[in-house]
């Protein structure tokens, strides 16, 4: 579902016609904490809202929306005077600014846009939950010798750190590959970054 949260009545029920018609859910908000407020909003994949609004601003809701929904793509309409304040709400995270009067093509390229980063963040967090999964896997060993394989330590130095032979820890980097699925070398540092294991480790 999109949010179209605008305190403009006919510019909202507009909005909401145009992605009714384009195949999307859609359902309007006069005010942002109306939006807040409503039930629906953790379903909602995009908000469509107008910087300047009686109450909470559309920055303002932004800034609620990225810590209580993060990754929610945010798309702010904006006056031509505006459009300073709406360059600093690109850099704060917002997906796109459009000028009123608002487009209609410019409104749906602008929401395909989301759609996709929405797509994209959410292949990434999957990959993430996966990797951490894998991860719980190793025992308290094997994570000490990917911690050290992550900060890039070869065989020999990882032995000595830890007090065990070479050999063991070439044993401990199979198994650790086994558990964490990797194919190679590559795959293995890229799962265990996703999963949140730091560079630096030691």
């Amino acid at each position: 579902m999109i949010a179209v949260v605008d305190d403009d009545e006919a510019v909202r029920e507009a909005m909401c016609f145009l992605l009714r018609a384009a195949g999307h859910r859609a359902a309007g908000f006069a005010s942002a904490q109306a939006f807040l407020d409503d039930a629906r909003r953790d379903a909602v994949e995009c908000v469509v809202a107008d910087i300047r609004m009686p109450g909470m601003s559309g920055m303002e809701l932004l800034a609620r929306l990225a810590g209580e929904l993060p990754g929610l793509p945010v798309i702010l309409v904006t006056g031509h005077g505006d459009v300073p304040l709406a360059v600093r709400a690109m850099k704060a995270g917002a997906v796109d600014f459009l000028g009123k009067p608002v487009q209609d093509a410019e409104l749906l390229a602008a929401l395909d846009v989301a759609m996709k980063r929405r797509v994209a963040e959410r292949a990434v967090a999957e990959r993430a939950r996966s990797a951490r999964a894998r991860l719980a896997r190793l025992t308290a060993r094997e994570r000490e010798v990917l911690d050290a394989i992550v900060a890039g330590a070869p065989n020999k130095r990882i032995a000595h750190a830890l007090g065990i032979s070479e050999k063991t820890v070439e044993a401990h980097r199979a198994r650790v590959m086994e558990k964490m699925e990797a194919t190679s070398l590559a795959g293995l540092v890229r799962d265990a970054l996703h999963a949140g294991v730091s560079a630096a480790a030691t």
